[in-house]
Formats: C-alpha cells, sequence, structure tokens
C-alpha cells in the first residue's frame, strides 16, 4: 500500500509516494524509485536474496522493455528495465557497473513489488595496493 511522505533534501520540501516493503521504505519520485534500508535490520543477499546490485520492480506494474541480456556488461546508472506503473513510467536502472547474470522477465510481464527482474553480478573492484 503506497503512502505520501514529506521529503526534505537540501532545505526544499516535496511530497512522495513511497511503501514500505521488508524494512525498506520505496519512495517514487519523478519516474525514479529509491530505496532506503532500515538501520535497524540487517540485509545481507543470503541465500535465495536480492543482492544491491539486482533490479527489483518497485511496485507492481508492466515491463514495457527490456534492455539487458543473460551475459552483457552493464555500466553504473544504465537503465535496464522499463515498466509502466499508476500511469507513470519507471526507468530501472543498475546501481553499479556489472555483468547480467539473468534477465527474469519479458515484454509485457505484470510484475509483483520487489520481484527480481534482473540478476546482476557486480563488477570486483581490486584493492588498492600498500
Amino acid at each position: 500500500m503506497n503512502h505520501r511522505y514529506l521529503l526534505e533534501v537540501n532545505g526544499q520540501s516535496r511530497w512522495v509516494d513511497g511503501q514500505w516493503l521488508q524494512g525498506q521504505l520505496w519512495i517514487h519520485l519523478n519516474g525514479e524509485t529509491f530505496i532506503v534500508e532500515s538501520e535497524t535490520k540487517n540485509f545481507g543477499q543470503g541465500k535465495g536474496g536480492k543482492a544491491k546490485s539486482d533490479i527489483v520492480a518497485p511496485m507492481p506494474g508492466k515491463v514495457t522493455k527490456v534492455l539487458a541480456q543473460d551475459g552483457a556488461k552493464v555500466a553504473e546508472g544504465q537503465v535496464l528495465i522499463v515498466m509502466e506503473a499508476m500511469k507513470m513510467e519507471y526507468s530501472l536502472k543498475a546501481e553499479q557497473a556489472g555483468t547480467v547474470q539473468k534477465v527474469d522477465c519479458k515484454v509485457g510481464d505484470q510484475v509483483v513489488l520487489g520481484k527480481i527482474l534482473v540478476k546482476v553480478n557486480p563488477d570486483v573492484k581490486p584493492e588498492a595496493s600498500k
């Protein structure tokens, strides 16, 4: 269930739509979704869990474009999925660079909130030499 929240950023206030899912607040603003995790829970990837790099449905809706392919390299901020929900279009972007492990949706799919749409294996950053 969506709720309205008053969000203040850099001294400016604005009303946004959002909902809580498993200890995370999903905020929908200008066609993008932002996820805020609760500090009271520890969310590891865990077996079968969602990794930070995975692309998940921010709300129930319909997949309108699939721009990711299994095995493809992706850049941070690259749009991987476009979906439509509540008469708005949402571009779901890679949170970090990596390789697409699995695309688990297709154009026309009706998806539920929190469904993993694309699993991305993040690039491993080399450790700085001492």
